[in-house]
């Protein structure tokens, strides 16, 4: 498989030359990623790993359920900390900020967990209640990190909800991702600055996946910059996954010009929404990427809620972000980029699948 190459430098416009800028060289794997899309192996995994630590469990996420899978993940967390293991819990005030979490939380705290709610609604400073944490990660001992879409819920469990459980997408990590895993988490549970260039190599021949924050010191649309440049480097197809599409004019912008050059640029969102007006923005946008010849197709089966981008057959992006305003440029998100012919041919047979059970949306419909 070949590298992408970037588009003529003349053919670029400014905000897409800035872009591709964005996109780190990396060297390519084969298999150095384990990919999740069933809620029950993926929470087994973590159950496991939770079990086994013997230093440090981190682990934050946007929904954490007071549900039976809710209960699983406490009570593991819990007979950690009363071992001795560091453990910590960073939830999402608005996502998980449920009446009936004290209850979790009082055995947490009890059993020596160390919790703290992300910004919790304050008089004081009420804008910054509107930038939520929408990670999911889990890091365990600094050498195994878990992330994407899945919260901690039975929503997401098969043996739990049955066959209408929801549709998502998780990834595990390991080594000086892990590492990274852990930097990330520790920035935002200080609420400190983002991490400096330095600790995202831009230049990382030698590795064959990146985790990346929404925003770093060098760039404030990091993960738009990320998405449109690597977009617009493909060279055959295109492959994007998200509950939500409004990502704003440089994705946008991205996707129809590399259509517009024959690229195979498909597009999965699910067919209902939550909320409606997030699926009335989605539907907005049908337009002009059909025009451009994007493929749109709408997911009928399962709620949708993975967020995965495949391009060009060996590279991929996974993560907690939709490709939406507020995870390009508000929220606090997290996604693993990668360069790894395996992970992106189980995301590409994934994709398959996925629109087989789709509607396919044209312009006369």
């Amino acid at each position: 498989m070949s590298t992408p190459r970037a588009p003529r430098e003349n053919s670029l416009t400014m905000p897409q030359a800035r872009a591709a800028m964005c996109v780190p060289n990396l060297g390519e794997g084969s298999g150095a990623f384990q990919l999740f899309v069933e809620g029950d192996a993926l929470f087994d995994a973590m159950i496991t790993e939770i079990e086994g630590a013997t230093e440090a469990i981190w682990m934050e996420s946007y929904i954490f359920a007071t549900d039976e899978v809710g209960a699983r993940f406490v009570s593991a967390l819990a007979a950690k900390a009363r071992s001795g293991v560091d453990v910590r819990l960073h939830l999402d005030a608005f996502g998980a900020g449920q009446r009936d979490f004290d209850k979790f939380r009082r055995e947490l705290e009890r059993s020596g967990v160390r919790f703290r709610w992300f910004r919790p609604f304050d008089l004081r400073h009420p804008l910054r209640y509107f930038q939520r944490n929408h990670r999911k990660l889990l890091v365990v001992d600094g050498r195994d990190a878990f992330l994407g879409g899945f919260n901690i819920r039975r929503l997401n469990s098969r043996r739990l909800h049955g066959a209408s459980r929801q549709r998502d997408t998780h990834v595990r990590v390991q080594g000086p991702l892990a590492t990274l895993a852990a930097s990330h988490f520790i920035r935002l549970w200080r609420e400190a600055r983002p991490l400096p260039a330095n600790a995202i190599p831009e230049e990382a021949d030698g590795i064959e996946g990146l985790l990346v924050p929404s925003y770093s010191r060098k760039c404030q649309k990091r993960l738009a910059c990320l998405h449109a440049g690597l977009i617009g480097m493909a060279q055959s197809c295109v492959y994007l996954t998200s509950p939500y599409f409004s990502p704003g004019t440089v994705v946008d912008r991205a996707l129809q010009d590399v259509a517009r050059r024959g690229v195979d640029v498909r597009l999965l969102v699910p067919r209902r929404s939550d909320p409606l007006v997030a699926g009335w923005a989605t539907r907005a946008a049908y337009a002009q990427l059909l025009s451009a010849g994007v493929r749109v197709y709408e997911y009928l089966p399962r709620q949708l809620h993975a967020k995965t981008s495949v391009v060009d057959n060996g590279w991929s992006i996974v993560g907690s972000a939709n490709l939406d305003y507020r995870s390009l440029f508000i929220n606090q998100e997290l996604v693993l980029f990668a360069h790894d012919r395996v992970l992106a041919g189980q995301l590409q047979a994934q994709y398959l699948r996925d629109i087989s059970d789709a509607r396919e949306i044209t312009l006369r419909t």
